[in-house]
């Protein structure tokens, strides 16, 4: 369980927005940022430990996102069957959420209430996917609209967004 009443700190915000331009950047190079562009000064250890809090605070996730030049990307949207839904719901939840194919999974408003991003090494995988997946769960739900996603264009976190929290924005 984490604790997301943070209180994010000037300092904490520029970590996260320097963070999301190179998350692969040590907290040496952080601290020099810090310092050099940012008139911050404080210790590689301080940063790191900053980054850890954060991170089991639940301020912000990290994730492995495999190039979608190694599996197909599809976004999946679940619509429900309301006559047995209430019997089934959290079992397709879980299965969902709990699968490796999954990437992302949300809930959402509009008829089409579950949505998830998921991903494939090949297109006869999703197939057999959707097949287990009607035939465990084909009670609760109506119908699975699929759209492949042809080209990721863009998966991150803007910098400036961090840069707005630490302005007070």
């Amino acid at each position: 369980m984490t604790d997301t009443t943070w209180e994010l700190k000037h300092r904490d915000a520029i970590i996260l927005a320097e963070l999301s331009r190179d998350p692969q950047r040590s907290a040496r190079e952080l601290t020099a940022v810090l310092e050099e562009e940012h008139d911050i000064e404080v210790s590689h250890v301080t940063v790191s430990q900053s980054i850890r809090k954060m991170r089991d605070a639940g301020v912000f996730r990290e994730a492995i996102i495999p190039n979608e030049e190694y599996f197909s990307f599809a976004l999946f949207e679940f619509k429900f069957n309301p006559e047995n839904f209430s019997e089934g719901w959290r079992s397709a939840m879980e299965d969902i959420r709990d699968d490796e194919s999954t990437l992302l999974y949300c809930l959402a408003d509009g008829e089409y209430q579950w949505k998830s991003i998921m991903m494939f090494e090949s297109m006869e995988a999703e197939t057999r996917w959707v097949h287990e997946f009607y035939k465990e769960h084909g009670d609760v739900v109506e119908n699975v609209r699929i759209s492949a996603l042809t080209n990721v264009l863009k998966f991150g976190t803007n910098p400036g967004l961090f840069e707005k929290l630490s302005n007070g924005e």
